[in-house]
């Protein structure tokens, strides 16, 4: 079977990036690199509608079952940055699981422009089938050690973005947490909401973590989103750092921002304790 035939088979990827992607600036000697000691991690098959996504996940050594947490990727892929996250989030207890989204359109490992990425990749990816991913991945991670009772996501970018639209989905989580998503935008067939759209239908707490200086995912469009979310009646707020600017979080890029990164990174782990997970 020709694995980069659509028609006969619905994924270009059938595993995971090796490394760090190739399509943005990296400053490989800050990237932050997390032993597997006390820890199991691995690629993992998430079986979906067509077939199956690549995955990481992540977990304690001692047994579960472990609270979980859904982690969704930049829009290079789950690659060695996104795989840190998850063993990190193994370290302190958790079931973190990584899911690679775009394993249908393409083969991310190979791709080095990044508005090439969004043109070709990002914009071509139906919420719908996302939402549904993510949905299969919780159901997944619960039948592998994860508590179904304790649900949480986060993600990064592109990945905040869907953070937010997964909250207005699963009645599951109970905790969420976006880092520096566009909350506004344009809007499409495939992709009809923005997390302004959904962000009075939300399901569970949300926090935004933000760069004062981020002109992707600004400030304003964030605090827009908020401010439905709490006009409906549910609990959102966001932490703005004032001169961080997008992707402060991402050790491996010349956006990282160390001191706003742990600060941000304490405060999700906060969030989710305070949130039963």
């Amino acid at each position: 079977m020709d694995s980069h035939d659509p028609g006969r088979r619905g994924f270009v990827m059938g595993g995971l990036i090796a490394g760090l992607t190739l399509a943005t600036t990296r400053v490989e000697a800050q990237a932050i690199h997390t032993d597997g000691n006390g820890i199991v991690a691995q690629e993992a098959q998430i079986p979906v509608a067509g077939g199956a996504l690549p995955a990481y996940v992540a977990h304690p050594t001692v047994p579960g079952p472990y609270p979980t947490v859904l982690v969704i990727e930049e829009i290079f892929g789950v690659h060695d940055y996104i795989k840190d996250i998850c063993r990190r989030l193994a370290k302190v207890g958790y079931l973190a699981v990584a899911p690679e989204l775009y394993a249908r359109l393409a083969d991310l490992s190979t791709m080095t422009d990044a508005n090439a990425i969004i043109r070709d990749v990002i914009l071509k990816a139906p919420d719908a089938t996302m939402l549904s991913d993510l949905d299969a991945t919780a159901d997944w991670a619960a039948a592998h050690g994860g508590d179904g009772a304790r649900l949480a996501v986060t993600g990064f970018c592109r990945g905040g973005r869907h953070v937010w639209l997964y909250a207005a989905h699963n009645p599951a989580l109970k905790a969420a947490v976006a880092w520096y998503g566009p909350a506004g935008g344009p809007t499409s067939a495939i992709q009809p909401q923005t997390p302004i759209d959904v962000a009075g239908d939300i399901k569970c707490p949300l926090l935004a973590l933000d760069g004062g200086k981020d002109t992707v995912a600004t400030v304003a469009d964030v605090l827009a989103a908020v401010a439905k979310a709490t006009a409906a009646g549910k609990q959102a707020k966001i932490v703005i750092y004032p001169d961080a600017g997008h992707g402060f979080h991402a050790d491996y890029r010349p956006s990282y921002n160390a001191a706003d990164a742990a600060d941000g990174w304490q405060k999700m782990l906060a969030w989710f304790h305070a949130n039963g997970v």
